[in-house]
């Protein structure tokens, strides 16, 4: 019962509101007196409650000596609810977009967790008209995999690069395996994700065992512009590795002391070698 009245005060009803009501769906027609004895809501409140529920139009008084009340049907109640809330919706939606104007600065939003970054990406691949470009490592794909084999569907184009299993497709698909994906995780302490769309908006997120995931989510044109190139040059990367051998670009890098700073992230000694 508790959940449900915290639904209704959700939708604005107060404590007391509700309990009278759930005891006019179970006990109809009944006095003030009855339905306070039989809800807990005090006497000397009952009738001010009852007059907000009439308001409310959520109970009707039925003709009697003494006056009772009856509830509103619960089907009729939630649907009155449920229509006054997307006319709400809709108005504030219109108004309120007219009053943003345009935006001189691009703002830089702040996501944390794991949940709520999953639901950003996916949200950003929902949106994508024409393009999406995409980084990602094989533990996140099930976040966006539905959504992105939609935007498909709809031919949006898609180009991905992933960190994992070659059985894992999303659109046009590379695979980031010309590195060991450990070195790559060490380097950027987490598994680094982007997601970009339309050359218009980019998420990128860092997720890790050890700490809740983060994200910042922007349509910033010059972050936008570096994040596409990032995964553009990836991918051309991983295919010219694929052309000539992963082994043999791993033997290169790890010959040339600053390459293995590029790469690695990690400064060696001079003189020294991996």
């Amino acid at each position: 019962m508790d959940d449900i009245f915290k639904e209704l005060q959700k939708l604005g009803f107060s404590l007391y509101e509700c309990k009278a009501y759930v005891t006019l769906l179970k006990h109809s027609p009944i006095t003030g007196y009855e339905i306070s004895k039989r809800s807990g809501v005090p006497r000397s409140m009952i009738y001010e409650v009852l007059g907000k529920l009439l308001d409310k139009a959520a109970v009707h008084t039925v003709p009697s000596e003494p006056v009772t009340y009856a509830p509103v049907a619960a089907k009729e109640l939630i649907g009155r609810l449920r229509s006054h809330f997307e006319q709400s919706f809709d108005f504030l939606e219109q108004q309120l977009s007219a009053l943003e104007g345009e935006q001189e600065v691009h703002v830089i939003r702040r996501i944390s967790s794991d949940e709520h970054v999953a639901a950003e990406m996916a949200e950003m691949v929902e949106q994508a008209e024409s393009e999406l470009w995409i980084s990602i490592w094989e533990p996140q794909v099930p976040f966006i995999q539905s959504a992105v084999n939609k935007r498909v569907e709809d031919g949006v184009s898609v180009f991905s690069i992933l960190f994992g299993s070659k059985q894992l497709q999303m659109g046009v698909t590379f695979h980031h395996d010309y590195m060991s994906p450990e070195v790559a995780e060490e380097r950027m302490h987490g598994r680094l994700t982007i997601v970009a769309r339309d050359n218009k908006e980019v998420l990128i997120a860092n997720f890790s065992g050890n700490t809740p995931a983060w994200a910042v989510k922007t349509q910033d044109p010059a972050l936008v512009l570096v994040a596409v190139e990032y995964i553009r040059h990836d991918i051309m990367f991983a295919e010219v590795a694929k052309a000539f051998g992963a082994e043999k670009v791993e033997a290169y890098w790890r010959e040339r002391p600053d390459l293995i700073q590029v790469v690695t992230g990690k400064r060696l000694p001079n003189g020294d070698n991996c």
